[in-house]
């Protein structure tokens, strides 16, 4: 599966959708996408991984960045769709306990609206 990133933006949340595999190769891409939203006047950034079927180190390092980038600009990051190998490479590091971490992308998108 190629790698595709699309993003939108509505009611002040972000909403990024990955497809494919996050590796050292695609990552760069990720953090491009999600760099400007940090400086944009937002709510929070939902980052939707239901399409992504792997990710190494360099994906997982891109989104702590992410989460280190939200808790500086005090925003949320919430993370949602994550598959059994994503979520597998995140428990491993011990981060599925420091992400906030979601399952229906729609139903934070409506509670983040909400506050």
């Amino acid at each position: 599966m190629a790698f595709k990133i699309k993003s939108k933006k509505k009611d002040n949340i972000a909403v990024i959708m990955v497809e494919g595999e996050i590796d050292m190769f695609s990552s760069p891409s990720l953090r491009d996408e999600l760099v400007p939203f940090f400086k944009k006047n937002i709510k929070g950034i939902i980052v939707d991984l239901s399409g992504v079927s792997f990710m190494d180190s360099s994906g997982i390092a891109t989104l702590v960045e992410g989460l280190q980038w939200s808790r500086k600009e005090k925003k949320e990051f919430i993370l949602t769709g994550l598959g059994t190998n994503v979520m597998n490479s995140l428990s491993l590091t011990k981060l599925d306990n420091v992400f906030v971490i979601k399952t229906d992308t729609d139903g934070v998108f409506n509670e983040l609206r909400k506050s």
